[in-house]
């Protein structure tokens, strides 16, 4: 399948302080290769367009093409002065304003079983979506959705922002909260993320 530059631009989510993990999940190989280069690779076959939103720029330069873009996370201070994320929702929007495309494909660093083929065929499926909805997304029965894999177009920006402002930062109650098409949801356990040592024996 060819890539859909002009529909999708890539945003990867590396804000994260891994503190279950121990050290910096996004660096640990799987299979010999850094957790965040697999996921950039899956990313960089869907399209040629894909940043990665880190607070830790140089951590990951070294590690990634010279074609990835970075946008520099707005972090704050918790209350023993140490830099704290203010979550992935609010590392989305800021990214968000930096999306030309309809869509953005929005994917954590830490899939170590993404399927490129599985992203490619969602893509496909994209122009069939809802005119009101914000988001294609997998929903699972018990546990909501899959926020952090999935496809969420660019006006939806606005009400973002608005959602943050308020307060906000959990992406169930926004997307609870707005019309979300639904995938369909892969056979394989496409979403599962590496938060503990032991995640990394697959």
């Amino acid at each position: 399948m060819t890539k859909t530059n002009s529909k999708i631009t890539a945003i990867i989510l590396a804000g994260g302080k891994s503190s279950r993990m121990g050290q910096d999940k996004a660096m640990l190989p799987v299979d010999g290769v850094p957790l965040i280069l697999r996921v950039y690779q899956v990313a960089s076959a869907c399209t040629d367009t894909v940043y990665v939103v880190t607070p830790w720029q140089e951590r990951y330069q070294k590690l990634l093409p010279s074609s990835c873009l970075f946008i520099r996370e707005v972090v704050c201070e918790d209350e023993n002065n140490q830099t704290q994320s203010h979550g992935p929702l609010v590392g989305f929007a800021q990214a968000l304003v930096h999306v030309n495309t309809e869509w953005a494909l929005l994917l954590a660093c830490d899939l170590p079983k993404l399927q490129v083929e599985i992203l490619q065929a969602w893509i496909q499926e994209l122009d069939s979506k809802r005119e009101e909805a914000i988001a294609a997304l997998v929903r699972h029965d018990q546990i909501g959705w899959e926020p952090l894999c999935g496809f969420y177009r660019h006006n939806c920006l606005t009400n973002l922002n608005k959602f943050i402002n308020q307060g906000g930062r959990s992406f169930q109650q926004w997307l609870n909260q707005n019309p979300v098409d639904i995938l369909p949801s892969p056979k394989m356990d496409m979403f599962f993320n590496c938060n503990k040592p032991d995640d990394l024996v697959m």
